[in-house]
């Protein structure tokens, strides 16, 4: 069966001061008026039921996350103890599904992402699981046609294409992954046609992936194999806690993707965002005819292509502004060139190098 396993870790650091470590994006109603957590877990309505989602998250979050999905059942919330990257959240949640169904199916996906229409993302899903049922030591990856040359994201290059039912979407072997490349890389890439940015979600089986990493990470498992041994005991979170915290983080791109020799990556026929930074919400909201997007109240006065993110109950005013970005919290603004918004990780370094905690 298929079972969806949704990433919701996050530190809150690129939209600081909306996001915080307590409330990172995935959180908050960045690009429409859900969530993006919420956005995602609904776009899995019709294919995977509640039961067979699971939401591997950080242990601070659970409060936050389980509000936000109450229509879930208590178990299919995880939260990790401390941040160690994605293949030790996909091998416990590997672990966790195949406990129940060792046949499953996974399709794995973060939280934080924008993805339309809803229909085309399920198609691929189903696509994808039908790759991996053809095939079950298959892995199966999606990727985006580019359309800038990216310097942010990973890239994949196409291979041989496979023979697909008509109407689905391209699919082709992995030939490489391509790390973050610099701008002329970058620029080479998206002149070749033939590469693919990574959109971080796959879909395989549990049996398949727990088998690449007792071959590519036999120590990471050995401890997520304990945690799980004691999941229905009294002792789970005092072993959760223990084992996860030695485990030696690493992505599950490098632990397992690129040491495979059968990966699919299958071309979106979706649209995707995965909200990089301030200027993905103008791209998901829009703008006005001065080019301004406006998250709140907001009277702007002779000001262009801004964008100001603020709550209903307080007033943000600009006067002459151009190209910049106002966020407003209770506890903290942020005003910013928008050439800038790629340092506001830098405003987070040095509050915790001042140990101004509590903007955190």
């Amino acid at each position: 069966m298929l079972h969806a396993i949704v990433m919701a870790g996050g530190s809150g650091t690129r939209f600081w001061p909306a996001s915080r470590a307590g409330l990172p994006k995935q959180l908050l109603p960045l690009a429409g008026e859900k969530t993006l957590l919420e956005d995602t877990v609904a776009r899995l309505t019709g294919l995977v039921p509640p039961e067979r989602t699971l939401i591997v998250t950080s242990k601070r979050l659970l409060p936050a996350v389980q509000k936000q999905l109450p229509q879930l059942p208590a178990g299919a919330l995880v939260g990790e103890p401390c941040k160690r990257d994605t293949a030790p959240c996909v091998g416990l949640a590997a672990l966790l599904v195949a406990r129940h169904d060792p046949d499953a199916t996974m399709a794995v996906m973060p939280s934080d992402h924008v993805i339309a229409p809803t229909t085309r993302f399920r198609e691929a899903i189903e696509q994808a699981a039908a790759l991996v049922a053809e095939k079950p030591g298959r892995l199966v990856t999606f990727g985006i046609k580019p359309t800038y040359p990216a310097e942010s994201f990973g890239y994949i290059q196409q291979g041989a294409p496979l023979a697909q039912p008509h109407g689905a979407a391209p699919a082709h072997a992995v030939a490489k992954f391509k790390e973050k490349p610099p701008a002329s890389v970058a620029q080479e890439y998206l002149a070749a046609g033939n590469f693919l940015w990574n959109a971080g979600i796959f879909v395989w089986k549990a049996s398949t992936i727990l088998e690449a990493l007792a071959a590519r990470q036999p120590e990471c498992l050995a401890h997520l194999e304990a945690i799980v041994a004691a999941w229905e005991t009294p002792e789970r979170d005092a072993v959760f806690d223990r084992e996860f915290a030695a485990i030696k983080g690493i992505s599950i791109d490098y632990a397992v993707l690129e040491h495979a020799t059968d990966v699919v990556v299958i071309e979106a026929p979706f649209q995707w965002d995965d909200l990089g930074g301030w200027s993905a919400v103008a791209r998901q909201r829009g703008a006005d005819t001065e080019g301004n997007t406006i998250v709140g109240r907001h009277l702007g006065i002779d000001s262009v292509r801004t964008i100001v993110h603020s709550g209903a109950e307080h007033l943000v005013v600009t006067m002459g502004l151009e190209d910049m970005l106002v966020v407003h919290t209770p506890d903290a603004t942020l005003v910013a060139n928008r050439a800038h918004e790629e340092a506001v990780r830098k405003v987070v370094a040095e509050l915790e190098k001042r140990g101004w905690s509590e903007f955190l």
